[in-house]
This record gives C-alpha cells, sequence and structure tokens, in this order.
C-alpha cells in the first residue's frame, strides 16, 4: 500500500502603546492565555541546545489513516538507535502552558486611601549498509522505536531517493526531488519513520507520540523547507528552544518581539475576545512583516519566574524535553506563583518560544538559529487594568482619578485599533458596556 510522506523536518512533513508601571508587573494574576489552541494548523517542534549537541523533538500533526503516514526529515548525520526515542505529548503541553502569551489583570485603588508603596523584583531493529542499485541511496540504518519503524538513508541525487522512495511504498509530493536537492548536496541524512500498525495497537495510544533524536552537529538549524511542498497557504510553527546561556533568535531571518506589556480594553477579559484579539493581533505582525520574521513570544530563564502562568517544568520534565546540562537534584519544583532568582552557580535552563508564520515564497531558507548572550526576560503579556468604581464625590483625588481613567482607556482603545485594524468607535462602544469586574 502506498504511504502519503509526510516531508517534513522542524513540522510533521512601534504601536501606540500604554507601558505598565514596574511595579504592577508583578502584582496580578492570569485570566487568559494564547496557546497553541488558537492556531489549529500550528506545528510544534523543541529544540534543547548545548554546545555541539542538538535535541530535536517533533510533534506530528499528522491526520489520517496511519497506514498513509510517513515522515521524511533531514539530519547532519546518521543517527543510532539509542539517538531516537519517542516522548510524550504532554513535555509540548508543559511547555506550551507555560510560555504561552498570555492575559493578566489589575484593579485600580481607592484614589481616596493612602497610597501603599510597593517594592517589585526586576525581572526492534536490523542493521547493515544496503545500497539500491542504481539509484544512489544506502540504508545506513534501520530499527523500532515505540510505534514507529525507522531508516536511515544516505543519497547521491535527489531523483534517485525520490525514486527509491516511491519504489518503497511511499507516495511522495510533487515537487519532492527539487526541494530534497539542497540537503544531498550539503551532505545530509535522511530520518524516514512510519507507523509499526502493531506496535501502535499494542501501545494503546489515541495518537502518534512525539519523536526525539540527539545528534552532534555545528549546525544549529531547523529543516522546513521540505514541509512546504504541500502548503497551500501561511503556515505556523512554534519552536520552543532550550539553551544554557541566553535567548536564542534567527540568523537568517529577522527576529523580532511582539508587541507587548501594554494595558489593553478590560472587555477583553472574556475568553473569546481575548482569542480574537491575539489571532488577529499576530495576523497583522506577521503580515507587517511579509511572513518573513520570527516572533519572539516569550523568553525567560526557567530556574524562577515572576509571576508563574503554570507551574514550572521540573528537573524530570527538562530532561524529558532533551535538557542534557543539568545536575543531579537541579531544577525547579512544581509551585504555583512567584519563584526567587536563581543562586550564583546554578544551572540555569533558558526557554525561547519562537511563532513563525510563513509561507513557501516568504521563507526560501532553512531557519539557522544562534544564541546570545541576551538574559533580559520578555513575555507576550496583555494587561487589563480595572477602574475603581467609586463616587467622584467621595474625595477631591477622585475626581480627578476618573479623568485620567477617562483618559487611559482612550489610549487603551487606540493602542487596541492599531494592534488589530478593529475600528476605534467599535473598540469604545464595547469599553462603554464592559462588565464590572470584582477584585478576587
Amino acid at each position: 500500500m502506498l504511504r502519503h510522506v509526510m516531508v517534513a523536518a522542524a513540522i510533521a512533513v512601534a504601536p501606540m502603546m500604554s507601558v505598565v508601571p514596574d511595579a504592577a508587573a508583578f502584582c496580578g494574576f492570569y485570566v487568559g492565555k494564547a496557546d497553541t489552541s488558537l492556531f489549529n494548523e500550528a506545528s510544534q517542534v523543541i529544540l534543547a541546545r548545548d554546545g555541539r549537541r542538538t535535541t530535536l523533538s517533533m510533534m506530528n500533526d499528522y491526520k489520517g489513516a496511519l497506514t498513509d503516514f510517513a515522515l521524511v526529515v533531514p539530519v547532519p548525520v546518521v543517527l543510532r538507535r539509542d539517538q531516537v526515542k519517542v516522548i510524550e505529548k504532554k513535555t509540548f503541553d508543559r511547555l506550551d502552558a507555560y510560555s504561552a502569551p498570555r492575559l493578566a489583570e489589575y484593579f485600580d485603588r481607592d484614589p481616596c486611601e493612602p497610597e501603599v508603596m510597593m517594592s517589585a523584583t526586576p525581572g526492534g531493529a536490523t542493521r547493515g549498509r544496503r545500497v539500491s542499485d542504481g539509484l544512489g541511496v544506502k540504508v545506513e540504518d534501520s530499527f523500532s522505536v515505540g510505534e514507529y519503524d525507522i531508516v536511515l538513508l544516505s543519497a547521491k541525487e535527489s531523483d534517485g531517493l525520490e525514486a527509491w522512495l516511491v519504489q518503497n511504498g511511499y507516495r511522495i509530493p510533487q515537487g519532492a526531488a527539487p526541494a530534497l536537492r539542497p540537503y544531498i548536496l550539503q551532505g545530509m541524512k535522511f530520518f524516514v519513520a512510519k507507523v509499526n500498525l502493531a506496535a501502535q495497537a499494542k501501545s494503546g495510544a489515541q495518537f502518534l507520540r512525539p519523536l526525539q533524536f540527539t545528534y552532534e552537529s555545528e549546525k544549529f538549524m531547523l529543516p522546513m523547507r521540505l514541509g512546504m511542498i504541500n502548503a497551500s497557504g501561511p503556515q505556523d510553527l512554534i519552536v520552543y528552544v532550550l539553551s544554557r546561556e541566553g535567548r536564542v533568535e534567527s540568523t537568517n531571518y529577522r527576529t523580532v518581539k511582539l508587541p507587548a506589556n501594554m494595558t489593553l480594553p478590560t472587555y477583553l477579559r472574556d475568553g473569546k475576545q481575548f482569542t480574537d484579539f491575539y489571532k488577529t493581533m499576530f495576523d497583522q505582525q506577521a503580515r507587517r512583516e511579509n511572513y518573513k520574521a520570527v516572533f519572539t513570544e516569550y523568553f525567560w530563564d526557567m530556574s524562577w519566574c515572576d509571576p508563574c502562568a503554570a507551574d514550572p517544568l521540573s528537573r524530570e520534565e527538562l530532561v524529558a524535553a532533551g535538557v542534557s546540562w543539568l545536575p543531579e537534584g537541579s531544577g525547579v519544583p512544581p509551585t504555583q506563583g512567584r519563584r526567587p532568582p536563581p543562586p550564583t552557580g546554578a544551572s540555569p535552563v533558558m526557554l525561547t518560544r519562537l511563532h513563525v508564520r510563513y509561507t513557501r515564497d516568504s521563507f526560501p531558507e532553512d531557519l539557522a538559529f544562534q544564541e546570545t548572550k541576551d538574559r533580559q526576560n520578555f513575555q507576550a503579556r496583555y494587561v487589563l487594568q480595572h477602574p475603581w468604581r467609586g463616587s467622584p464625590d467621595k474625595c477631591k483625588a477622585a475626581a480627578d482619578y476618573l479623568k485620567s481613567v477617562r483618559d487611559r482607556q482612550d489610549r487603551e482603545a487606540k493602542a487596541l485599533a492599531n494592534l488589530t485594524g478593529w475600528d476605534v468607535n467599535d473598540i469604545r462602544r464595547r469599553q462603554s458596556r464592559a462588565p464590572m469586574v470584582t477584585p478576587r
């Protein structure tokens, strides 16, 4: 039976703002998050990088008959059986929850009460080498891992590799050979996985578990061109990069931080409204960059968090994600809330969350990365500042306060319109109908 090949690699084949004061940034709580569920077709990848060592974990978003599934990934070296494993989907879920763009909520104090000063802390297998005569394709190794049967290939010609895959029961999408050629010219190998139906049934899993492999290479990159062969429009890719020293950015595409840390109208507190906002905002930013930018959604030292949108990952969870440099006993215990900065000498894990929306034309090259020395924390966080609802006659300061609220709400409406392209007058009408929210 022919198998549809999921040919992929990283994927399963200054606006107007109202800046939140530093003191306010650490006294609120989260009321919503823009996790990957907002982007139905988003592929997810985890990259753990330390020196020349890369551990790549890929979430399969394949939908269809398992008999038709296959995955082709260019890799720098021939992988051994002990370098490949399957991991649980919850590893991706944990990183997503921890780093997702979020909505924070704060409440103005009573202007008639004395101000209290706040302080803030800144922030089973057969081995052998077999050559397919006349095609220039060599089977470097083959083995099984979990529910996957895996073959490692090298090739001299892209046409020969395409022919080998077809002859061995894989249905290749049109245009595969030209897409394969650049990787062959670079001397890269090909990791090919298909589902072992008996092993899948025995596992009891209702979906294909993520694949993870580790290798040594100077190349710090994510092959993604193959994933564009069947693309009919813009694609979304979320990359969680775990590193030792600092923020990770692309070296061959512009890396920009999303607009963040601004106050927006309080009616966005409704979950659907926040979902609509974030999807529209991201779409606007991607269009403004002509789908040629890599967006930073989150960067933080995972030894601590302030505040925590979700439980920090434990040492065991970080190791499962591919982190290899943590000593025994390190890591952050799963405790919700504010955590202090790590002590001197700690072994940090830096998490960079990157979001790419791309087309076949806008991303002609694979993503290449570098780890920078930047350690300035960043999160795509949007703030709701609920006004005090008292009477202007309560004290002299109340009237001045309520005027400042009207001015602030006007800035919030303009900021939201600028980020989304929505009509500012419609935003103002929604503001006027926003329900009163009581502090928790």
